[in-house]
């Protein structure tokens, strides 16, 4: 992608964003909807592999789901061989298909049942027809003792996650590690172009690094709670000062959890927002006022999508 100056890519981003964009929509919804509350999205290259978090309604449970395609048609979602004993969430694919990292609280020693802090873990393939491997920790410099969270990799095996370490610049910060000589390196939290004394979360890169995709948390430009905000990388390394990616994507509620697919260019996130309105014009019956509340857009976390070219 051509890279701008940050004033001129605010100027051109707001009236493409206008212009290109399509209306936000659920995603799965016949799917989705079967699910007290879901978050992140994940979908792989080759555009046959969904991966996804269900919860509960107060988050007490977290699985990880997936959902392949078959005959051009997704099939029933099943917990995904990985997952379903812990507190799973956050899948996301690497840029090349062959790895999927996530988060978990499972015991690094399966001879140990007892949980532990939330660490990033992956699972990995020789290809895509080719079974995945076991999980395995990513270890240390990116676990700490503390919590890791939204793993998200470059092609050139950058890593990019949210994490709460003393070194963050406020609450959760975004930090980045880069992958040199087979190896992560110390992670660093990014510049305040990104990073705030308050929360930021939830991180999407960008396969060649030329952009971020994150949460912000009642920024002053947000529009009431948690926004997505994109952040554009120059041509010397430096993180353009985020926006955000504006009402038409966002909502007055929390929207987080972004994934950007480059070949279809559409961007997915998880969003709280609700469309429901209250009436006063006419009473209610039982079976009308279920079917209000059980809409897809009803103040549930629930997956949506929009195109976009970013």
């Amino acid at each position: 992608m051509k890279r701008i100056s940050i004033l001129l890519f605010f100027v051109i981003a707001t009236s493409a964003y206008s212009q290109e964009k399509s209306k936000v929509q659920p995603v799965l919804p016949e799917i989705i909807s079967q699910l007290p509350t879901v978050r992140d999205f994940t979908i792989s290259p080759d555009q046959n592999e969904i991966y996804f978090t269900a919860q509960g309604y107060l988050g007490e449970l977290s699985t990880i789901i997936k959902v392949t395609k078959e005959n051009d048609t997704w099939s029933k979602p099943e917990v995904a061989p990985f997952s379903g004993q812990y507190t799973d969430l956050e899948a996301m694919f690497a840029p090349d298909g062959l790895k999927l990292f996530f988060v978990s609280n499972r015991p690094i020693d399966n001879s140990v049942s007892e949980t532990k802090d939330q660490d990033i873990w992956y699972i990995e393939r020789s290809s895509v027809s080719n079974a995945w491997s076991e999980p395995k920790n990513i270890g240390s410099p990116i676990n700490t003792s503390g919590d890791e969270f939204y793993p998200s990799i470059a092609s050139n095996g950058n890593l990019y996650f949210t994490s709460t370490a003393d070194s963050s610049k406020g609450k959760d910060d975004i930090f980045m590690s880069t992958w040199e000589n087979g190896k992560y390196n110390l992670p660093i939290s990014l510049s305040e172009a990104v990073n705030s004394p308050g929360y930021e979360y939830n991180s999407y890169v960008a396969p060649d690094e030329s952009f971020l995709i994150f949460g912000g948390y009642q920024r002053k430009d947000g529009l009431g709670s948690g926004d997505l905000y994109i952040s554009y990388r120059d041509n010397e390394g430096n993180w353009g000062v985020a926006k955000n990616l504006s009402k038409e994507i966002n909502s007055k509620k929390m929207d987080y959890c972004p994934f950007y697919d480059n070949k279809t260019q559409t961007l997915y996130f998880t969003s709280k927002r609700s469309a429901i309105k209250q009436d006063v014009t006419q009473p209610k019956n039982l079976k009308q006022l279920l079917q209000l509340m059980n809409t897809y857009e009803n103040g549930l976390s629930r997956i949506y999508s929009t195109s976009v070219k970013l």
